[in-house]
């Protein structure tokens, strides 16, 4: 993990109130720690960055000017890409709305057209056998399940005990509460997540909430939250070693969803339109992501180049 960067007095005190306001937001435990990291490098570098404009956390005018600057150093000096700049700047939208300035009047660059961020096959090894290790039946279930149902966090804890019914060869998730009331039903044809899940509902019977119609509990018998599942994820990819370039774990439900679609999407046997509907999307555009090129493919692409001997 990176380093606590050192702040200021006056930048520390605005910092502890963002992310005091933050751990309120509606927003997934993923993101919260993403703004966060990201607001507290910004406000790190604003204490060495003296940029003119007038004060970046009371004014308008210097919250433009610092913004601007900051994007500029991201690109030139830390060489970050264009959607990761972008990632920042959002973070610090939400920071300056929480401060009453609104989000800063600086241009974004157009991102690379390239496929959503998923896990590589040698990865995805890494997370199944970290999955297979967590010693509650729970959570190998949420792993397996997530992995092979392309189910968002909040679709996974709305689900209710009769929504993976399971027989000796088939299975399948029924998504009653999807992203726009898009409900949906994916196949669980996977035998070991059919194992997990069944295993799960043997030792559920035993937890305080059996009783409750939720498939996933928490210890105290509530629902688990899905910010419960994302911080369960960030223990997985801990244990998988699988961070981003800033070091922070890289494994969530969003990221395993992306994961799922490319799969199918890559495996040439399916049908985008299929891929869709067990996705759960509404147009065929936002399917049409995952047949993008990864940075790997344009790596291979780029070394088959003859090469000067």
């Amino acid at each position: 993990m990176p380093p606590r960067q050192h702040l200021p007095a006056s930048y520390e005190a605005a910092f502890d109130a963002y992310t005091a306001a933050l751990a309120t937001a509606p927003l997934d435990a993923h993101t919260r720690r993403a703004y966060a990291s990201r607001v507290r490098g910004f406000l790190a570098w604003l204490a060495d960055a003296d940029p003119a404009g007038g004060d970046p956390l009371t004014e308008a005018h210097g919250r433009d000017c610092a913004a601007r600057d900051y994007r500029s150093y991201l690109k030139t000096v830390l060489k970050r890409t264009p959607a990761t700049v972008n990632a920042h700047l959002v973070a610090l939208d939400h920071f300056f709305t929480h401060l009453g300035l609104g989000p800063a009047a600086v241009g974004r660059d157009e991102p690379e057209p390239i496929a959503p961020r998923a896990l590589t096959p040698r990865e995805q090894k890494r997370f199944l056998r970290a999955v297979e290790k967590r010693p509650l039946a729970r959570d190998r279930a949420i792993g397996r399940l997530l992995f092979y149902s392309g189910l968002r966090a909040s679709e996974l804890v709305a689900l209710d005990t009769g929504d993976v019914p399971l027989s000796a060869r088939k299975g399948k998730v029924i998504v009653r509460a999807g992203k726009n009331d898009n409900a949906r039903t994916v196949p669980l044809t996977d035998a070991s997540a059919r194992e997990a899940v069944a295993a799960w509902k043997r030792e559920r019977a035993d937890w305080p909430g059996a009783e409750s119609g939720a498939l996933f509990l928490n210890r105290r018998g509530g629902r688990l939250s899905d910010r419960s599942v994302n911080l369960f994820l960030d223990e997985i990819a801990a244990d998988a070693d699988v961070v981003d370039e800033d070091g922070h774990p890289a494994i969530s439900a969003h990221v395993l969803r992306h994961t799922f679609g490319t799969n199918l999407t890559r495996s040439g046997k399916v049908d985008l339109v299929v891929v869709g509907q067990l996705m759960g999307h509404k147009r065929l555009e936002t399917t049409r992501r995952y047949t993008l090129p990864t940075t790997s493919d344009l790596e291979a692409a780029v070394s088959n180049l003859p090469a000067d001997e």
